[in-house]
């Protein structure tokens, strides 16, 4: 992989590194304080899971720590303005699904966008990290998949009644997830991340999250399209 040959050549050290690092590493943190937020948000009306959404809080808290300490390691300060600006758009989708109890949409921007942006970032990530943050990142990911499991054995037992939702959250927030990776390319590119390889995990992991679910194969390609154009 072209990421493994990179790795020696990167200097963590470097000015350019450490700006582009703030941005980066603000993203995740800001990311697992979201999802910790929407796990305890979801554990109110998915009573018969709460116990088990109240651990997935407490993991993504203990991740985002995690990636604090990743920025402390390079003396890099997280430029947190720039996460929570990052991150509008489906906190704000979320927060209005929430209110108008659209469940479905939820855990669609929760358990599977959100996971699998970051899962598609943290597996491009470990192969180019410095050694202090990939073996935090390696735990991470780990995690990640179960909480991407939780959202879809959920989704996927209430299929039927969820699928016209499914689609209508997908068509409405897919298309941001493309616009948040051009917003930070210039920035993964200088860690040694390439936008195609975060494009093409994202399309596979995504698109087998879907298939799980229920969906058909042409019925996961037309959902995993949406918005592509923009990418």
């Amino acid at each position: 992989m072209p990421q493994l040959e990179a790795t020696p050549t990167i200097n963590f050290q470097s000015e350019a590194y450490k700006d582009a690092y703030s941005r980066i590493n603000a993203i995740v943190i800001e990311g697992e304080l979201e999802a910790a937020g929407n796990y305890k948000t979801l554990a109110q009306r998915l009573t018969d899971s709460t116990d088990e959404l109240l651990k997935l809080a407490k993991m993504e808290t203990r991740h985002m720590k995690g990636f604090q300490a990743c920025g402390r390691n390079l003396e890099v300060t997280p430029d947190m303005e720039f996460a929570q600006k990052f991150f509008t758009q489906l906190h704000q989708n979320f927060q209005t699904a929430w209110t108008e109890g659209r469940i479905v949409t939820c855990l669609l921007i929760q358990s599977l966008i959100i996971e699998t942006f970051a899962i598609s970032a943290y597996n491009i990530y470990i192969p180019v990290a410095d050694d202090f943050a990939r073996k935090i990142t390696e735990g991470v990911v780990k995690d990640e998949y179960l909480h991407l499991n939780f959202g879809e054995e959920w989704l996927k037992a209430n299929f039927e009644t969820a699928k016209a939702e499914l689609e209508e959250a997908n068509r409405q927030n897919l298309p941001i997830v493309w616009q948040m990776l051009n917003q930070v390319a210039a920035d993964a590119a200088v860690l040694g991340m390439e936008k195609d390889a975060l494009v093409e995990d994202f399309m596979i992991t995504y698109g087998e999250a879907l298939a799980n679910i229920g969906f058909t194969s042409r019925e996961v390609m037309r959902l995993s399209a949406q918005g592509l154009a923009t990418a």
